[in-house]
């Protein structure tokens, strides 16, 4: 693997640009379809889809972050690295994300592992494969909370697992995302959530009662007065408690790959010291020093250095087979 040498030594500073780096998928080469895929009555969700010429050599799933989408830059890149390496991609936007409220009646929550597992199944059904997930920050939670609550029955639907700076512990990263340093994010994050509550309020005010939004300054309280409420979890510590995948990273029977900086200031690096992730075998996990969260722009070329790993991964399991054990 190649060493990781970060373009800013500042985390922040590579979260940041990460997030405003340019990045595109060749389009003439590899174009955009958009599928929609029925995951739960009443519910559809959108998948952009890109294939190679030719065959595909696997199935790879992308799942993105909080307030992100199929559109958000980790998912590009990732997807053009791949797309150039023979495989098909599937950026999977969670429920109301990339436009889609109108095509559900619902918001989405951190452990809502329905959707992508309804996808995979289709994929299964109609025989492709092989099928690699993997998701981002959120979108990561919900990947590695996907294939431990599935246990063994997760090794005929995923080849393998893999999540990029992942709040495992939803609750200690809400903590951590409180912090003064870390107001920038939670602001950015808030304005989004709120904006997306308030068009659920106008489309059913009767199931989205809008009392207290515009005093809800935290994701804390959001998902104590909004997220738990509108998914029967009660409060935010229980929604936290049931729905973060270290509780379910013990049961992982395939090949898991977690991806993690230590210098990520939005996640504490100590909660992945857990035994559930240390003493599983089915999971590694690459920890590098710098990478702030969801960065990884690398000093030299290639820039994104996160891309070249995931691929690396995905080939060597693909060369192991299904039963590999990273």
């Amino acid at each position: 693997m190649r060493p990781f040498i970060p373009y800013f030594k500042n985390p922040h500073l590579l979260t940041i640009a990460a997030n405003f780096w340019r990045r595109a998928i060749d389009e003439q080469r590899y174009p955009t379809r958009a599928v929609l895929y029925d995951t739960e009555p009443g519910t559809r969700i959108l998948v952009h889809e890109n294939r190679p010429a030719g065959e595909a050599r696997g199935e790879v799933f992308l799942h993105h972050g909080l307030e992100g989408s199929s559109r958000s830059g980790y998912m590009v890149s990732l997807a053009q690295c791949l797309l150039e390496a023979g495989y098909a991609v599937h950026r999977i936007n969670m429920r109301s994300c990339g436009g889609t409220e109108h095509l559900t009646g619902t918001l989405y929550h951190s452990g809502l592992t329905q959707d992508v597992r309804a996808v995979l199944e289709r994929f299964r059904a109609e025989g492709k494969g092989p099928r690699y997930l993997i998701g981002f920050s959120l979108g990561g939670n919900v990947a590695l909370k996907l294939a431990g609550e599935m246990g063994e029955a997760a090794q005929g639907l995923l080849d393998g697992v893999c999540a990029v700076s992942t709040p495992i512990d939803l609750h200690a990263c809400v903590r951590r995302l409180a912090a003064i340093e870390n107001r920038i994010y939670e602001l950015r994050f808030m304005r989004g959530l709120r904006a997306r509550y308030r068009r659920r309020h106008l489309a059913d005010p009767g199931r989205f009662p809008i009392e207290g939004l515009e005093q809800t300054r935290t994701i804390f309280e959001f998902d104590d007065r909004f997220t738990a409420k509108a998914f029967g979890f009660g409060d935010a510590p229980n929604y936290y408690a049931t729905q973060s995948a270290i509780r379910f990273v013990g049961g992982i029977r395939v090949p898991a790959l977690l991806v993690q900086a230590q210098d990520d200031p939005l996640i504490p690096f100590e909660i992945y010291g857990s035994p559930e992730i240390r003493e599983n075998p089915r999971i590694r996990l690459l920890a590098v020093a710098s990478g702030g969260h969801v960065g990884f722009i690398a000093r030299q070329r290639p820039r994104f250095w996160l891309d070249e790993v995931l691929l690396d991964w995905i080939e060597e399991l693909r060369n192991k087979g299904p039963a590999a054990i990273v």
